[in-house]
């Protein structure tokens, strides 16, 4: 968690001087990596009681992002990387497990940025975090982080998103309270001022502090594990969302879900979207 605070800082010293959109713009072919170590219990026990895990004994389909994301982090914010990484917006996530996962699995961690690709908005980057053990990749997962920017007309293709059907039944309302950012950002590592208080998140053109998406994802998915009843441990095998709009705190939203699709809607916009598959499926 300390190196993501330092990655966060050494982004704000940085993001200055890059300038998205530059035509000869080149993805650094480093990738960052942690040895291999078990999850902490303190921090995990923390995550999955901000996030609503319950499942004992299963490391949660999300948490070893969380885990990759200093990592992540350490690539954006490297000299070679081409854009900004202050203001860039997390827009879709997919993230697959090859195998249940476990606390005391000692989990071998890389991050790498994988591509860039034009965006009717600006230039968004594909990040990889990858997790092994013992040298056999068991879990990955695949973000795109937009960097906004004027662009000209593009041929950009339309983003991939998951399959949500329209008008999802509402399954629960979850009140969300105004420190929810401060609690996820303390067991998350993820401090980002964004997500912290309404005038730290004033800086960066947002008129409250917003909710960190990947919270929003794995609530979801803790609502689906739920779902499903005990005795089912890790099932689900992959999940892809797309973040729709921000969220900002306190909120009221409602968890709608039909099948393998979920989404969280507020009053007036839908915020994020949806779909798992499960084991079997």
């Amino acid at each position: 968690m300390s190196s993501l605070s330092m990655s966060l800082l050494r982004g704000a010293v940085t993001s200055p001087f890059k300038r998205a959109g530059r035509s000869d713009a080149a993805l650094p072919a480093g990738r960052a990596s942690l040895p291999p170590a078990r999850s902490a219990p303190g921090p995990l026990a923390s995550y999955s009681r901000v996030c609503g895990f319950t499942e004992p004994g299963v490391l949660p389909l999300t948490y070893p992002h969380v885990l990759g994301f200093p990592l992540a982090m350490r690539v954006m914010t490297g000299r070679a990387f081409p854009l900004p990484v202050l203001g860039l917006v997390h827009t879709w996530i997919d993230i697959t497990r090859h195998r249940v996962l476990h606390p005391e699995d000692r989990l071998e961690l890389t991050a790498y940025a994988a591509g860039l690709t034009d965006h009717r908005r600006g230039t968004e980057v594909t990040m990889v975090t990858e997790a092994r053990l013992a040298g056999e990749l068991v879990w990955e997962s695949r973000s795109g982080y937009l960097s906004r920017h004027a662009t000209g007309p593009t041929t950009a293709p339309a983003a991939r998103t998951a399959a949500v059907p329209e008008d999802l039944p509402a399954v629960a309302e979850w009140q969300l309270p105004g420190d929810l950012g401060r609690r996820y950002g303390a067991a998350s590592g993820d401090r980002n001022p964004i997500h912290l208080h309404p005038l730290t998140a004033r800086l960066f053109g947002f008129p409250r502090h917003i909710a960190h998406g990947m919270w929003t994802v794995a609530r979801c998915l803790a609502e689906v594990e739920t779902g499903m009843g005990a005795g089912e441990p890790g099932r689900i095998r992959s999940v892809r969302a797309d973040f729709r709009a921000p969220l900002p705190l306190p909120a009221t939203v409602t968890y709608a879900a039909a099948g393998a699709a979920f989404e969280v809607r507020g009053a007036r916009r839908v915020h994020l979207t949806g779909s798992v598959t499960l084991d079997g499926s």
